[in-house]
């Protein structure tokens, strides 16, 4: 790959979830967005065998994988698809994994997957936890009451 390709690179995006959060999440994220390119969803059912799951990580790592690295975002940690994605890291360089993905984490991962890997987790992690207020608690400071 040239160095004129690998400035152009963009990390790919991969959500691993329970049933089908990472497909909607990737619906979402479209509707704000526009088409989205290079990424891809793996569900974890009780159904599908871990080794099939583990499978497909592996194969969308590789299809994803154009230069800039990959970035998998998991819903929760400590759980089952985190767990799997974890398993990865060893055989992977160029893979980060970040959990409790909601949608500002997603859109700003969109956004930003030009920057380089390890920049764009930490910014992951920081839109997540910014992305989420208590409601109640954020209007009673804007109107106190009388």
């Amino acid at each position: 790959m040239s160095s004129e390709e690998t400035l152009d690179a963009q990390a790919g995006i991969i959500l691993v979830s329970y049933a089908d959060y990472g497909t909607a999440m990737l619906r979402a994220a479209e509707s704000v967005l526009g088409a989205l390119s290079d990424c891809t969803s793996i569900s974890v059912t009780m159904e599908t065998e871990v080794s099939e799951i583990v499978r497909r990580l592996e194969e969308a790592v590789n299809l994803l994988e154009k230069g800039a690295g990959v970035i998998v975002l998991t819903d929760m940690f400590g759980g089952t698809p985190t767990n799997i994605a974890l398993a990865l890291l060893g055989k992977h360089t160029r893979l980060e994994v970040v959990t409790g993905v909601n949608l500002p984490m997603l859109l700003k991962v969109f956004t930003q997957r030009a920057m380089p890997l390890e920049d764009l987790a930490h910014t992951a992690r920081e839109a997540g936890v910014n992305g989420i207020f208590v409601a109640g608690e954020l209007l009673r400071e804007k109107c106190p009451k009388a």
